[in-house]
This record gives structure tokens, C-alpha cells and sequence, in this order.
């Protein structure tokens, strides 16, 4: 925080929740979150450059501790994708590891001591600074977004555009009889726009609102650690806690968002 300014628990809660924004545009929609930007870049040149030097390596013979945890990865995720997908792409499985991996580590952030990482920024002159990714919820709705686009293209390669089109004003209640046609079509297509919106909002606020919750009570723990001798022995004994179940959390929503992944690129290559 600026120097100078009391040190409230609201203004300590707000300052670590405060993004490095860069207006690039008139209106809140034209900002920038730098911190995100910059923290997703550098994670996927670390996580995706590690798991390229690791293949760079890999051997036919007894594999290393690195590449057989790498091979196990791989071979988790790919099963995950045999046991879900049934169509042609080969491109499926490397997007959802791909997936997997970010949003893994994106996640992991939150095990950072964010007081002692905003004092070393604080004394590089950056002030806000949000360490999660995945925290923002312009971070998952983009993830989410994503999957998305790849649900429409792949909907489009296997129907084509008129095979598509067809199913959104026919599936699921179908177009007969006849006279109640016109009727039909109108709920068909309401039903559609309402499976096609809830999609990339289930996908990416479920994200969201985990990692945003666990970084508050990380901040609230911490607040509690402040307040004395008591309360930073229980304050420090919770934080332990709540960091060891957040592995859990942090895992399982990476693998729920890598699952649901799968789950819409295969529905999308399903003939209603």
C-alpha cells in the first residue's frame, strides 16, 4: 500500500483484491489487467516450456522421475479423453491437457504469500498486484469463451453449417406434427440459446468463484494473524490447514474445467 495510508482490515482486504489496470480504451470494458496478463504469460512459458524441455529429453528407455510423472500426466488425461470422445479430432486431447496444466498452475498461485510478494513489488514501485489468474473472472470467461468457439467450430465441421442450423430450430422436441411446427421451432431455439448461454457461464464462473473464495479466506486468515500472539498461532495453524485442503481445490477445479472441456467438445459432435 501507499506509504502514508492507515492500515484498516477493509483497505487491506481491498488493496491485495485491487488489479494493475491500464485503461486501453474509454469505459470500464477497455481495461487491461496487467497483473493477469502478465502472470498467465509468464506461467505458460514456464509450465508448457518445462513440458517441452521434459519431451525434448524423453528416452525409449527407463525413464527419468521427470518423464515418467510427465508420461503419467499425459496418459491420465488422454484416458480421460478416450473414455469421453468418440470423434474424429485428434485435437482434443492435447487441448485438454493444455487446459489441465494451465489452470493447475494458474490456481497454484494462491499458495504465494501475497504480503511478502506485495513488499517485494511494492519496492519494484508496483502497488496492485493480483496473483491469481483464475481469480479473475476474465480469466475463466476467456478460458470458457474458448471452449466455446472450438464447441461451434467442431459443431459446424461434423454437421456442416446447414446440419447445425437445423438442429438448433428442430432438437430436442423435433418439428412434428406439422401444423405445430412454427410453435416447435420457437421453443427448440428458446432451448437452445439458454443450453448455449449456460455453458461458458457454468464453465467459467464455477472456476472463478472457487479461486476467488480461497483467496479470500487466505486474506481473512491472514487478517486474523494480526491481531495478536492468540490469533497468530490460530491464525497460522487455519492457514496450514486451509492451504493443504486448497491442493485439493486447486486440482479438482482444474480437473472439473478440463472435464467439462471434454464433455462440450464431444456434445458437440453429437447428432440430435
Amino acid at each position: 500500500m501507499a506509504a502514508g495510508t492507515e492500515l484498516t482490515p477493509t483497505s487491506y482486504i481491498q488493496h491485495h483484491l485491487t488489479f494493475l489496470a491500464k485503461p486501453v480504451g474509454e469505459g470500464d470494458f477497455w481495461t487491461l489487467h496487467v497483473d493477469t496478463f502478465v502472470t498467465t504469460l509468464i506461467l505458460g512459458v514456464v509450465c508448457f516450456g518445462f513440458l517441452w524441455l521434459v519431451t525434448r529429453k524423453a528416452s525409449a528407455g527407463v525413464p527419468s522421475k521427470t518423464q515418467a510423472f510427465v508420461e503419467l500426466c499425459v496418459e491420465f488425461v488422454n484416458n480421460q479423453v478416450k473414455g469421453i470422445y468418440h470423434g474424429s479430432s485428434a485435437l482434443v486431447a492435447p487441448i485438454a491437457l493444455t487446459t489441465f496444466v494451465l489452470v493447475v498452475f494458474m490456481n497454484a498461485m494462491d499458495f504465494l504469500p501475497v504480503d511478502i510478494v506485495a513488499k517485494a513489488l511494492g519496492a519494484a514501485g508496483v502497488h496492485e498486484y493480483r496473483l491469481v489468474p483464475t481469480a479473475d473472472v476474465n480469466t475463466t470467461f476467456a478460458l470458457a469463451l474458448s471452449v466455446f468457439a472450438l464447441m461451434i467450430f467442431y459443431s459446424i465441421k461434423v454437421k456442416g453449417l446447414g446440419g447445425w442450423l437445423h438442429e438448433l430450430v428442430s432438437a430436442p422436441f423435433g418439428l412434428k406434427p406439422l401444423w405445430m411446427s412454427p410453435l416447435l421451432v420457437l421453443f427448440n431455439l428458446m432451448f437452445q440459446v439458454v443450453e448455449y448461454v449456460s455453458k461458458p457461464l457454468s464453465h467459467s464462473l464455477r472456476l472463478y468463484g472457487n479461486m476467488y473464495a480461497g483467496e479470500i479466506i487466505f486474506l481473512l486468515l491472514g487478517l486474523w494473524a494480526s491481531t495478536g500472539v492468540v490469533g497468530a498461532l490460530f491464525g497460522g495453524v487455519l492457514n496450514l490447514g486451509w492451504a493443504i485442503f486448497h491442493i485439493l481445490i486447486v486440482l479438482l477445479q482444474a480437473y472439473i474445467f478440463m472435464m467439462l472441456t471434454i464433455v462440450y467438445l464431444a456434445m458437440a459432435e453429437e447428432h440430435h
